[in-house]
């Protein structure tokens, strides 16, 4: 009998990049006693189940055979049409053939990776920066390059010096109530960062997955409204947080070379998002009014951001910092008296509660004290009572 010849390994990539810490934390609290201020998980109970059961019906009812076949790698003419009419609508004029439906925007976000980054290009980030994003230009090979950041989004100052200095292909940014600290970049900065592309020369990745769910104030333009930037910017969008994310429905709107580039991507990657479900959300959005359903449920988050908010104070030590964001679903904390968030989760954890440490969503010197809190999956009542779990963690663990 011959040995067994050693399996070629696998791609160092997947070393080098590691799984998600969120995913990896979520799995660990996965008991349906713990409250779970880890993932950002819209609340199922309103998620719009008879209307998405009805949406399914007629297409399957009306069309069977071209809804259950094969379709175009661009996506469904009525739902970017739908999608197209909506960004209009908040002042960025597009057409359906502006845009590429994807598997949820985070295939959006891989697409632009394969269309646009060789090994060792330079990728600008936010710092802190949405973790799958930093899986998804490391598993491209690029070299991340962290930006500071404040309370009002990206430095200017800091992204002009480290743009000269490193000369990048692309700029990663979510402007509007960012993930993981619920920021939004104000209106002057981000004409500074368009205009700052424009000399420059490196694209603009705004990914907008929370832009719908504003609580107070008023809306900020897109990045790529920006007469400076409209060139160079792609536009990431999704129908995870307003309607369901296991519809798995994003799209990408991308000046039509790079659109042109993200289509043959994604005909490499699985041909076409699901026909079915684009045409059931497409009737969706036809015969219901998606806009007074966000409208609900923005009103049920801004209850819940409330009840995180004013329970805080009690809940984290004395000179604990958070923001108040205007929406999205997110605060962002810092726990003083020299406490860190990760060592401190396995006690919360033992007390029942979770949260995402923030040491991971830094490329450059990490906030040890820093955490995430999600607001959305449950209601006030749960929230309250997780403040009150996590201060007897806290306490314990000294």
């Amino acid at each position: 009998m011959r040995p067994a010849v050693t399996l070629p390994p696998t791609a160092a990539r997947v070393n080098a990049v590691g799984p998600s810490p969120v995913r990896e934390i979520l799995a660990l609290t996965a008991r349906p006693e713990v409250i779970n201020f880890a993932g950002g998980l819209p609340a199922p109970e309103l998620f719009d189940a008879e209307g998405l059961r009805a949406a399914y019906d007629r297409v399957l009812a009306e069309d069977p055979q071209r809804v259950l076949q094969y379709s175009t790698t661009e996506g469904d003419l009525d739902l970017r049409t739908a999608v197209a009419a909506r960004l209009t609508a908040r002042g960025l004029a597009t057409g359906p053939d502006d845009l590429l439906i994807t598997s949820g925007s985070q295939q959006a976000l891989t697409l632009l990776a394969v269309a646009l980054l060789e090994p060792g290009d330079v990728v600008l980030v936010e710092d802190p920066c949405y973790l799958a994003a930093l899986q998804c230009f490391g598993f491209a090979g690029a070299r991340v390059v962290p930006v500071p950041t404040d309370e009002d989004g990206i430095d200017p100052a800091a992204l002009a010096e480290i743009a000269e200095r490193e000369r990048p292909k692309l700029l990663y940014l979510v402007p509007t109530f960012q993930n993981p600290t619920g920021r939004t970049l104000t209106a002057p900065r981000r004409r500074e960062v368009a205009e700052l592309a424009g000399r420059l020369g490196f694209r603009i990745i705004e990914d907008d997955p929370y832009g719908e769910l504003r609580y107070d104030g008023q809306p900020v333009p897109w990045i790529a409204t920006d007469p400076a930037a409209a060139d160079r910017t792609a536009l990431l969008g999704s129908f995870s947080k307003v309607l369901a994310p296991g519809l798995r429905l994003g799209y990408l709107r991308a000046p039509a070379e790079l659109r042109r580039a993200c289509v043959i991507a994604k005909q490499g990657a699985d041909l076409h998002t699901s026909t079915v479900d684009q045409a059931a959300a497409a009737r969706y959005l036809r015969d219901n009014d998606l806009d007074a359903h966000v409208a609900t449920v923005r009103a049920a988050y801004r209850e819940r951001r409330d009840a995180l908010l004013g329970g805080l104070a009690a809940a984290l030590p004395p000179g604990s910092r958070w923001n108040q964001p205007a929406g999205g679903m997110f605060v962002w904390a810092s726990l003083a008296g020299g406490l860190d968030a990760t060592e401190l989760l396995a006690t919360a954890v033992k007390h029942e509660v979770a949260y995402v440490p923030g040491a991971p969503f830094f490329v450059g010197d990490p906030d040890r004290g820093a955490l995430r809190l999600s607001f959305i999956t449950q209601g006030p009542d749960v929230i309250e009572e997780g403040l009150r779990r996590l201060a007897k963690a806290i306490e314990e663990h000294g």
